[in-house]
C-alpha cells in the first residue's frame, strides 16, 4: 500500500480544506465547502447540523467511502485521498470501522457471519473473547443464527455496530448509530462505543440528529451549508439544541 505518511499519528483524523461537489443536476451542489479540522487519537466527536448541512458527506469523505473534490483526508498519518481504489479498500478494512445508517448487512449471511465479516475479509481470526463481549453487550446472543430479514431495525443496528467493532479498528465512524434504537438501548450502545474507545484508544466520530447523543461526546462540531460553524467542548443537550436553533435562524 502506498499511503504517504504526512502527519503525526497523535492526530487520528485530519481534513485539509476538503471540498465535495456533486454535479448530477444542471447546477453543481456544494456539499462541503473547505472544511479543515483535526481530531486527536482517542477522542469522541459528534457532528450535528440541519438536514443537508453536509454531515453524512463529511463522514463518508473522512472514512474514505467518497473521495473529496478537493483537499486532503489524512487518517492515522496517511493521506488516504491519494490512494488507489484497491489500496483504499485495504486501508479501510484494516483501520476503519463504519456503522451505516441503513445497516448494510449481507442478506444471505447469518448475524454471526455478518459480525465476523470484516475480520474474515482481512484474513484475521476473530478473537473469541472479544466476539463474546460484543455479542453480550449488544444483546445478540439469541440472534446469532438469524438472517438480517428476520431482525427488527433495532436488532439490525446492533449487529451493524458489533460488525464495525469486531476487527478493533483504529477509527470508528457511525452514521446515526442510535437512530433505530429505543432510548435505553441507545444509551447502552453509546456506553459501549465510549468504553471500547477508551480500551482500544480508538477515535470515534458520530453523526447524529439527537442532541442527547451529541452531548455524550467529548466535543461537538456544528455544520451548516457544508462548513463547520461551531465547536463545543462537552456541551449539554440543551446547549446543542440552542446552537442548532441559532444556526437554523
Amino acid at each position: 500500500m502506498n499511503a504517504t505518511t504526512v502527519t503525526s499519528t497523535a492526530v487520528a483524523i485530519e481534513l485539509q480544506d476538503v471540498h465535495k461537489t456533486y454535479r448530477s443536476g444542471p447546477e453543481p451542489a456544494h456539499a462541503l465547502r473547505g472544511i479543515s479540522l483535526a481530531l486527536r487519537t482517542g477522542s469522541i466527536t459528534a457532528i450535528v447540523g440541519q438536514s443537508g448541512s453536509g454531515k453524512s458527506t463529511l463522514l463518508n469523505c473522512a472514512a474514505g467511502l467518497e473521495l473529496p473534490s478537493g483537499g486532503r483526508v489524512v487518517v492515522g498519518g496517511h493521506d488516504i485521498s491519494q490512494l488507489s481504489p484497491d489500496d483504499l479498500t485495504r486501508f479501510r478494512r484494516d483501520h476503519i470501522g463504519f456503522v451505516f445508517q441503513a445497516y448494510n448487512l449481507i442478506g444471505h449471511l447469518s448475524v454471526l457471519d455478518n459480525i465476523e465479516l470484516p475480520a474474515v475479509l482481512a484474513g484475521h481470526r476473530t478473537d473469541p473473547a472479544w466476539l463474546t463481549h460484543l455479542v453480550t453487550e449488544m444483546g445478540l446472543g439469541d440472534l446469532l443464527h438469524r438472517l438480517p430479514a428476520q431482525l427488527s431495525g433495532g436488532q439490525a443496528q446492533r449487529v451493524a455496530i458489533a460488525r464495525a467493532l469486531i476487527a478493533r479498528p483504529t477509527v470508528v465512524f457511525a452514521d446515526e448509530p442510535t437512530g433505530a434504537l429505543d432510548s435505553r438501548t441507545g444509551a447502552a450502545v453509546l456506553d459501549l462505543l465510549s468504553a471500547t474507545a477508551r480500551r482500544l484508544d480508538q477515535t470515534v466520530v458520530i453523526v447524529t440528529h439527537d442532541s442527547r447523543v451529541a452531548a455524550s461526546a467529548e466535543q461537538v462540531l456544528v455544520l451548516a451549508d457544508g462548513r463547520v460553524v461551531d465547536r463545543m467542548d462537552a456541551p449539554t443537550a440543551e446547549q446543542v439544541n440552542e446552537r442548532l436553533l441559532a444556526v437554523a435562524r
